[in-house]
């Protein structure tokens, strides 16, 4: 759990002992779900549904919009609600802050406490957009997020409910989840 969370932070090769073994795998693990999800005809398919401002950061917000309908739709997929299972993921990520990028250590609070919990809604998801996009060095349409997930909404929803089902299914995937 805590190298799968970790991997939007930790970037290039995972050199062996870098991390303990576990860490490593998760990191691993959320390493395998971008790829499949590059991969996959329904997240392409959700982002050929985005306008052409979104260019290249169509899959960062497509990514975060699969959040919003997992989140949504948590009790379909998870045997505890979404708050206990956020609880718990941060109880853990602090028992781990020893190995934790400096960048989620400092905002680990907020993302349990605030973000993570609002993915359920939509203003959730543009907030953490808009979040993304100001710490960006340079200009990007993350903020427009908000205003795609609504118009998009119907078919986004369709194509993660094709997605998700297939990235459980996947052995590489699956298996971990």
């Amino acid at each position: 759990m805590v190298g799968n969370l970790m991997g939007d932070f930790v970037k290039g090769r995972l050199f062996p002992g870098r991390y303990p073994a576990g860490i490593q795998e998760g990191l691993q693990l959320h390493r395998r779900i971008d790829s499949f999800a590059a991969t996959n005809e329904h997240f392409r398919s959700s982002k050929c549904r985005l306008s052409d401002p979104c260019g290249l950061y169509r899959g960062v917000m497509v990514d975060l919009f699969y959040d919003h309908f997992l989140a949504r739709e948590w009790d379909a997929y998870a045997s505890i609600p979404l708050p206990e299972y956020i609880d718990f993921a941060y109880r853990v990520l602090r028992e781990h802050r020893q190995v934790l990028p400096e960048r989620l250590e400092q905002i680990l609070p907020a993302l349990f406490t605030e973000w993570l919990p609002s993915y359920g809604e939509i203003e959730g998801i543009e907030r953490a957009l808009q979040r993304m996009g100001m710490r960006l060095k340079r200009a990007n349409p993350l903020a427009l997020g908000g205003e795609e997930l609504r118009a998009q909404y119907a078919g986004l929803h369709d194509d993660f409910s094709s997605f998700f089902p297939a990235l459980l299914a996947c052995p590489e995937v699956g298996r971990h989840t």
